[in-house]
């Protein structure tokens, strides 16, 4: 394994590139301008490579410097990120929870506050990211994940499966394209959702459409979607701008329908292929705060699942429009 440079010299060496300059980067990190060429000088000694170079009074990183700069930024950014995190989990009046973008966003957020205003001391971190912490993580109390695999991780519960349903904005819809069927949304433009390869993708026009008997010739036509996202809430966003049809997660058009920004001319839903379901560390019942967090995110997942059993029992009865 190769020696790393001086840390000092790297940090130094961030701090003059993030900066863009030798006199910027030695006030933020309180030194003066002869530390910080020093630290310069012994890490372009060390790498045996010019970093900088003068362009009349001024300093610059050279090609080579800008591209190691780079990666040391991303270094220093991830240390900086992490020792935040930490710093987070050492007050035990904060609630740290991770969970996908989407439905953070669409259905986490909105909720929370209600949770938070029975509990005004604490703070609340909200996480969104793609990516799975560490069971052991000492930053995150909750994660809010997808997947088949809720049977094989130990402190798991599954909160709900969710369902899509066709919803648009009021101000798409046209006198010339009454909606009296399923079939009648073909005359519409159509977005879809594409979480591929990491996540199983929630049912697709093709699949509503053959789900409501819609006739293969006319099936065809669902090929020309106009437009295709990896984030749920980016698609629902589309929608509510006036861009088309989308298949909506029902927990995440609430808010959405309740304020008239969406309309759902048919409560006809399908099922997502996977559940949501909720992880936290072994010790995250410690705090009382978060043993509150958990029976009311349960509660609120009850909810929303007999939400979505309503809507999946609809498809194949009727073609009513209707309301959540």
């Amino acid at each position: 394994m190769q020696t790393l440079p001086p840390l000092r010299a790297l940090q130094v060496f961030e701090a003059v590139g993030r900066c863009g300059g030798v006199a910027e980067a030695a006030r933020r990190l309180g030194i003066s301008a002869g530390a910080v060429s020093q630290q310069m000088k012994l890490l372009e000694d060390t790498l045996g490579l010019r970093l900088m170079q003068k362009d009349g009074k001024r300093l610059r990183l050279t090609a080579a410097g800008a591209r190691y700069h780079e990666s040391c930024a991303v270094a220093f950014e991830s240390l900086r990120v992490a020792h935040a995190e930490i710093e987070r989990s050492k007050n035990v009046r904060n609630l740290n929870v991770s969970a996908l973008p989407s439905l953070l966003s669409k259905w986490l957020a909105t909720r929370v506050v209600a949770w938070q205003q029975r509990h005004p001391d604490l703070s609340v971190y909200l996480d969104g990211t793609h990516t799975e912490p560490s069971p052991e993580g000492y930053e995150i109390d909750f994660r809010i994940s997808y997947g088949d695999r809720v049977a094989d991780v130990n402190n798991a519960v599954e909160l709900f499966c969710d369902c899509v349903v066709p919803v648009c904005s009021p101000h798409l819809l046209r006198a010339d394209a009454p909606l009296a069927t399923p079939a009648d949304l073909l005359a519409y433009p159509l977005i879809s959702v594409d979480w591929l390869p990491k996540f199983a993708s929630p049912p697709s026009w093709r699949d509503w459409f053959r789900a409501n008997a819609i006739d293969e010739a006319d099936n065809g036509r669902v090929n020309d979607t106009r437009q295709v996202y990896s984030l749920s809430s980016v698609a629902i966003q589309s929608a509510i701008d006036g861009h088309g049809f989308v298949l909506a997660q029902s927990s995440m058009i609430c808010d959405d329908l309740a304020a008239g920004r969406l309309v759902m001319p048919f409560a006809l839903g399908l099922p997502l292929p996977w559940p949501y379901f909720l992880t936290w560390r072994p010790n995250t019942f410690d705090k009382a705060h978060c043993r509150s967090f958990h029976r009311w995110l349960l509660t609120q997942a009850k909810e929303q699942q007999q939400l979505n059993d309503r809507l999946l029992r609809v498809i194949g009865e009727t073609s009513e429009p209707a309301s959540l």
